[in-house]
């Protein structure tokens, strides 16, 4: 069975030294019944193919299919390539990166969902940033993603990852929080510096709706990655100077568990709240259904 809560996993491994990725490894190698180098394999090979879709986003981009979305991730870091962002070296990747890999979804390309589809580009926008941003080795950087596997784990138990279910907080909240908590362990932060990461980032997307404009993964869906993703990054920015969150991880995710539930079904992934109902969305609906 693995971690009942975000402190029990963040107790773990600060009792033996360890990282939460580290302790995360070794769970999941026992409860599958594999080698830790087996897991860890698969975890790499998960993060090449998020390398891949980065990177055709940026350098093929493509249209969806409906044409609401593509272009944009190549837009934002042609700027960036070209000294003119506001946003700066790391945030500018990132959320050129975010974008990207949303639109190679949208585009029926290869992601990897983390923890869903619609969440796909704020992982790998914010771990292969980091990585070029700071050099960092590509064996920590997966360890930092068994990090984000195990928070994203103890989130799906106890709250949700599922817009359907929870909103768009539950899937970009998630990818957010997963994100966060890996960038402070591979920059060296504690694994209590991870899960405050965790809940500061959760904290500051609750309540965000999925209202998915003729029911696609696209708009206002890739966006929100973008945002996510610099939510994740100034997130684990804070945790890393020694901000706290007030509130406990564990009941920030129970937070976001009640305020899932009192969603309406209009603003969970129904297409009949929100951006979704404006006269412009039903417009878009009617030329994408014909």
């Amino acid at each position: 069975m693995f971690f009942k809560t975000i402190e029990e996993l963040v107790n773990a491994a600060q009792e033996r030294n360890l990282t939460i990725g580290q302790v995360v490894l070794e769970k999941q190698a026992k409860q599958l019944d594999k080698s830790p180098k087996e897991i860890f394999q698969k975890m790499t090979n998960q993060y090449q193919v998020m390398q891949e879709a980065a990177w055709k986003g940026i350098n093929h981009p493509a249209k969806s299919f409906s044409g609401l979305v593509g272009h944009d991730g190549a837009k934002v870091m042609h700027r960036v390539k070209n000294g003119k962002s506001i946003l700066g070296s790391l945030l500018g990747k990132a959320v050129a990166r975010s974008l990207a890999v949303g639109e190679v979804n949208a585009a029926m390309g290869k992601i990897v969902a983390a923890p869903t589809a619609g969440s796909c580009g704020v992982l790998p926008a914010c771990l292969i940033s980091v990585e070029e941003e700071y050099a960092i080795p590509k064996e920590k950087v997966v360890e930092g993603l068994l990090t984000a596997a195990g928070i994203g784990l103890i989130i799906a138990k106890n709250a949700s990852i599922s817009g359907a279910e929870g909103g768009c907080q539950a899937e970009c909240g998630s990818a957010s929080a997963m994100a966060a908590a890996a960038m402070v362990e591979i920059l060296g932060g504690s694994p209590k510096q991870a899960a405050h990461a965790t809940a500061i980032s959760l904290k500051n997307i609750l309540g965000l709706v999925c209202d998915p404009v003729a029911g696609l993964v696209e708009v206002p869906c890739v966006k929100r990655n973008a945002m996510a993703a610099v939510n994740a990054i100034t997130a684990a920015e804070m945790a890393l100077s020694g901000v706290e969150s007030v509130i406990p991880v564990d009941e920030v995710v129970a937070a976001m568990l009640e305020v899932g539930e009192a969603l309406p079904s209009s603003l969970k992934e129904t297409a009949k709240g929100g951006l979704a109902n404006t006269p412009t969305a039903k417009i878009l609906e009617k030329r994408i259904l014909k």
